[in-house]
């Protein structure tokens, strides 16, 4: 087990104490994912991995085609979880403003006047940016001071966001035409990139009857937002092996096409991940153990979530591109040595 001092288990009480608040986390997240599931049917990894986000403290990039309930998921989620929620669809004629806000300028009945800030949609707990890929990197860029540091700034005045705050933003990977590629500064922001696959035939068959009928469920809150505070501290909280921190490493600079000792990756990668890769998965492996109810995160964990930390954060070669060469495959060489 890691440093026990560094993860402030230093008697066996503080031990029990940390495996009894993690047993209780676990029970209030499966109760959470049981109101999430009344209203999302099947999506099973989805949930898991922007459960896992939330848990973290971070953001999520959600790629899939329309209609696969990524909207949903985030008011579903806003609902359960007891956040503010607001969703912004991007347009290529957003403006900045129209996210952060603006400064107006207000006479008083003495006729002094003085500026005062209207707070944007962005003032919220977890903010949806629908379509990101629409609007202008000048809109995109809004978003990263807010994503890093939890404030913005106005005319020269910073103000501070909600706390919990996490940006879960949606893509459509087929249609590009019109679309802005977000820069790999704002990709490196989000913590996890989750795809959205189509859900199987049982789950789509329980869609059809929930959805259609007279009256659809509405999800109910099952924790409040400081509670989900709360977990997020213990996440962190959590003590992760040497083993686990090494599979870290050596995933995550293998993944670098000028320190990697695989020959695939040095051959298609343009470049690699830089040390946030390496804190998202210290953070996700923790949080995935968390939900599962288990005081350490093992090997299993950091496989299991190398592709959603990864993806939007290595690119292709042109050449590897031009042979077919897909990301996830560059990622499965790189998962060999686990096997």
């Amino acid at each position: 087990m890691q440093n026990l001092q560094e993860a402030g288990l230093t008697t066996a009480g503080a031990a029990e104490t940390l495996s009894a608040e993690i047993d209780q986390a676990a029970q209030q997240i499966a109760s959470i994912r049981t109101e999430i599931h009344n209203v999302i049917f099947g999506q099973e990894r989805v949930v898991t991995e922007t459960l896992i986000t939330l848990l973290s403290g971070g953001h999520a990039l959600l790629i899939g085609v329309p209609g696969l309930a990524k909207t949903l998921l985030v008011e579903t989620l806003g609902k359960v979880l007891g956040l503010d929620e607001r969703r912004v669809q991007f347009t290529p004629d957003l403006m900045p403003a129209d996210i952060l806000g603006s400064e107006v300028l207000d006479e008083s009945e003495s006729g002094r006047r003085s500026f005062r800030f209207l707070p944007g949609p962005i003032f919220t707990q977890l903010f949806m940016a629908d379509e990101i890929n629409r609007a202008s990197p000048r809109t995109q860029s809004a978003l990263l001071q807010a994503m890093q540091e939890k404030e913005v700034s106005v005319a020269g005045q910073r103000h501070a966001v909600p706390r919990p705050f996490h940006v879960l933003a949606t893509q459509n990977p087929i249609e590009q035409e019109g679309t802005y590629p977000l820069p790999e500064a704002q990709l490196d922001r989000f913590l996890l990139q989750i795809d959205v696959d189509y859900p199987d035939r049982g789950s789509e068959r329980r869609m059809l009857f929930a959805t259609t009928g007279a009256e659809a469920a509405p999800p109910r809150a099952a924790i409040t937002a400081e509670q989900l505070m709360q977990m997020q501290r213990l996440v962190r909280r959590i003590p992760v092996s040497e083993s686990v921190v090494d599979a870290i490493l050596d995933l995550v600079r293998d993944s670098r096409p000028t320190e990697s000792e695989v020959p695939e990756v040095r051959e298609r990668l343009a470049w690699g991940p830089g040390p946030r890769a390496s804190q998202a998965l210290m953070l996700a492996v923790r949080a995935r153990a968390l939900i599962d109810g288990r005081l350490a995160p093992s090997v299993d964990d950091v496989v299991a979530l190398a592709g959603p930390v990864l993806r939007h954060r290595i690119a292709l070669t042109f050449g590897a591109r031009a042979d077919g060469v897909t990301i996830d495959r560059v990622i499965d060489d790189l998962l060999q040595r686990f096997a």
